[in-house]
Formats: C-alpha cells, structure tokens, sequence
C-alpha cells in the first residue's frame, strides 16, 4: 500500500480521539513534516501536552497551529516527569550538550576495576551486566576515554537478545589518537560507528590512519585542547541527546569539574547481602564536586544498582 494511502487509513481511525505526548508537537519542516500539522490532518480532537518544547522553531507554535484548527489543547500534565523524559532535547537546544548520564561500576570495596593488555576486568554479575547493557540500547553514544580503550579494549555494544540494532554510536576521547588498529573499536567501526573526540593539535597521520579504518575524528572548537563542554556541543551538532559515559575515572573527574553530569549509576559488585553504605559520598569520591540526590538503590544479583540526580539536572527541569 502506498505511504500516503497508509496515512490516511491510519489517520481516520484517530478520528475524534485523543493524543498524549510528552512534548509540543513541532509545527517546522526538518526531516519529516510538522507534527502538530498531521495531528490536524488525523482529525484528533484533543491533544494533552507535558510540556512546550523550548526549541525556538517550535515554543508554542505547535499549540498555537493546533487551536487554530479548533483542537481543544491542555499543556502541563506531569510537566515534571515530562521534562525529565525529554531532557536530553532541551539540553540540546538549550545549553548545545547532550543528557550525561554517567556509569560508575566498583569493586566490592569501592575501588575502580581495570583493565590490563586490552584484557577487561568483570567485578559485577551476570543481572548486573545485563542493566548496563540496557543502559547502552537506550543511549545516542556511548563515550570512553583513551586509556579505557587501551587497556580493556571493549567493544561497546549492546549485547542483549534482540537488541543489537540498538548499540549505540561509540566515542573515544583521546588527544594522542594513540589507538592501535587491533583494537576491537577500530576492528569494528564499520559495522558499528566509532567517532574519536581530539584536540587541534591531532598528529594528521594519525588522523588520516583512523579515518581509512572507518573512524570519524571530531576537532571541536576550542584550540588544542578543548574543554569537555566543547566536546559534548560537537556530540549534540551531531544530534546526540543521551550520552552514556562509562570512563574510566578520569573521565568521570572531568566531567564531574565542569558541572556536565545530569545522572549517575553506580554499580556496587557483591555488596547485596550487606546492606547500603553511603553511596553518595562513595558515588562523591569518584567524581566529586557533584550535588548528588539519590532516587533509588535497587538490587541486580549479588550487586546492587544506585542511581542518582544532580542539582545540574534538576536545575534544567
């Protein structure tokens, strides 16, 4: 059946109906036609909006466009849980960075795990593992630094049944572009996409090698060595909204120094049976400097799965 003979079937069963969404319909022309205007065509007759979308293309234009067409419209239902949901776009048309959500996984004794000669080191379980890699399907990109890359050489895909299509676009953040092309990254970057983050500066041999594997180099603006603010704007040019950051902990240090962290998952190995310790100032210690709300502590296996919010986070909401 042709596209528009499919809309149009679709279209006469909303008919009088009513339409929940999170976000104001956009009412511009970008990759596909405007929302709110195939709301009008589908003949909704009610249209419940969480929030307007701050996107100035949009920011009432897409209510305004529903209401001249007679639609009844209510905005502000669960604005809160609405905002959250879509945060990672209103950072990306308001501040130019992506939602940061950050991956803490620890020992048992609150140490950080790690790799050696591209062997990585496993501390959680198997249910634990398996949250992580839950964490990757619903992220845009995934971001590691240079020395992870090295010494545990992952991959950074998602791995769950049936959700391999998911994995999402992998970003290594590396100045020296010292990325050897055995890597499982670089082995891979054609399958799954592999952007490299790096300075001016970027030695152009190396560049060009990572290239011809099939790597994209990004050089932000900012000179030789660009701030991570710089960094996240490249990624949310790129139409990043949710970046997953898995580290390692210096990673975790710099994001933390330039207030970039919206959320922290704090993965705590064999610690299940013991009960909590203060995994906020233990989430604190490795990326500190970070205002941290805890929302809820939940158990995986063995392990147990803390996630917090930052006043960062709750500021833009």
């Amino acid at each position: 059946m042709p596209r528009s003979r499919r809309f149009r079937a679709r279209a006469q069963k909303a008919r009088g109906a009513t339409l929940y969404v999170t976000l104001e319909p956009c009412a511009h022309h970008g990759k596909t036609p405007p929302c709110a205007e195939a709301a009008v065509a589908a003949g909704v007759r009610r249209v419940v909006i969480g929030i307007e979308d701050p996107d100035r293309r949009v920011a009432g234009q897409g209510i305004a466009l529903l209401r001249d067409a007679s639609i009844r419209v209510d905005a502000g239902l669960f604005a809160d849980e609405a905002r959250w949901v879509t945060l990672g776009h209103i950072l990306r048309v308001t501040e130019r960075r992506p939602f940061v959500q950050l991956k803490m996984a620890l020992r048992t004794d609150g140490t950080v795990p790690r790799g050696r000669q591209g062997q990585a080191l496993f501390v959680t379980g198997a249910e634990a593992r398996a949250q992580s890699h839950m964490l990757r399907a619903e992220a845009d990109a995934i971001l590691i630094g240079g020395a992870t890359a090295r010494d545990d050489d992952p991959e950074l895909t998602c791995r769950l049944p049936g959700l391999g299509s998911r994995s999402p676009v992998r970003v290594v953040l590396s100045r020296s572009l010292d990325l050897a092309p055995d890597l499982k990254l670089m082995r891979t970057a054609r399958d799954v996409p592999v952007w490299v983050v790096t300075g001016g500066d970027a030695d152009a041999g190396r560049v060009r090698a990572l290239e011809e594997a099939g790597v994209r180099v990004l050089r932000p603006a900012g000179g030789e060595r660009p701030a991570m603010k710089d960094a996240l704007a490249s990624l949310a040019g790129e139409g990043v909204t949710r970046l997953l950051v898995e580290g390692g902990a210096g990673v975790w240090r710099a994001f933390a120094a330039e207030r970039l962290v919206d959320e922290v998952v704090l993965f705590q190995a064999g610690v299940a049976e013991r009960g909590l310790r203060d995994t906020t100032a233990l989430a604190g210690a490795h990326a500190p400097g970070l205002d941290l709300a805890r929302v809820t502590t939940r158990r995986a296996g063995p392990d147990l799965i803390t996630v917090f919010r930052t006043a960062t986070a709750d500021r833009s909401t």
